[in-house]
């Protein structure tokens, strides 16, 4: 399925990995996404997420830029993701810490992620915020409730217990889900609510 930004015949994605706890989020959203054919992908990943990638899995930089078709320089503001005239179909910006977070919803675009997020949202395009904090202050709450007046979506990465997740990768694939339907796409590990059956 390709949405109104369709170029050629793939969909064309930016995925931003910043700092937060849940580094393995952005790697398994990349996963799902590269098994959707045709697919552009296009990532950037932070200093500190860069950090967070190697305390928290067991997984290189490389493994991350193995699975997008471009990778970008945070500190690279003449990137083509910098500019509104190259059309993508969105961003989805996983895990989102609360300093990008108050970034992107203040306009601070100081590295190429704020500055794409930024541009996404300024040309009416899906941007989606998966914020990883716990437990929220009012700061991170007001910028959450900002940044969805503003047309961002919030997906927070919460448990979910209707479809029986009993294991952090089921959790996981759930949260994956629910940010593929934001681009309409489906994940074939993705199981959504049905209504039980009646015992009338």
């Amino acid at each position: 399925m390709l949405l109104q930004g369709e170029v050629g015949t793939a969909m064309r994605i930016i995925i931003g990995i910043s700092g937060a706890s849940g580094a393995i989020l952005g790697y398994e959203l990349l996963k799902t996404l590269r098994s959707h054919a045709p697919m552009e992908l296009h990532l950037v990943i932070t200093a500190n997420a860069e950090k967070t990638i190697a305390l928290e899995t067991g997984l290189s930089l490389s493994d991350y830029w193995a699975l997008a078709d471009f990778t970008h320089d945070n500190h690279d503001m003449a990137a083509i993701i910098s500019s509104g005239s190259f059309v993508t179909d969105g961003m989805v910006v996983i895990p989102c810490s609360m300093k990008t977070l108050a970034a992107i919803t203040h306009g601070y675009t100081t590295n190429l992620l704020t500055r794409a997020a930024d541009v996404c949202q300024k040309e009416n395009r899906r941007v989606v915020l998966v914020p990883r904090e716990m437990p929220l202050n009012k700061v991170h709450l007001r910028n959450m409730e900002q940044a969805a007046d503003d047309g961002y979506v919030i997906i927070p990465p919460m448990m979910t217990f209707y479809n029986q997740a009993d294991s952090v990768q089921k959790q996981i694939d759930h949260i994956i889900g629910k940010i593929m339907l934001q681009f309409g796409l489906e994940s074939n590990s993705f199981i959504p609510w049905q209504e039980p059956l009646s015992s009338a």
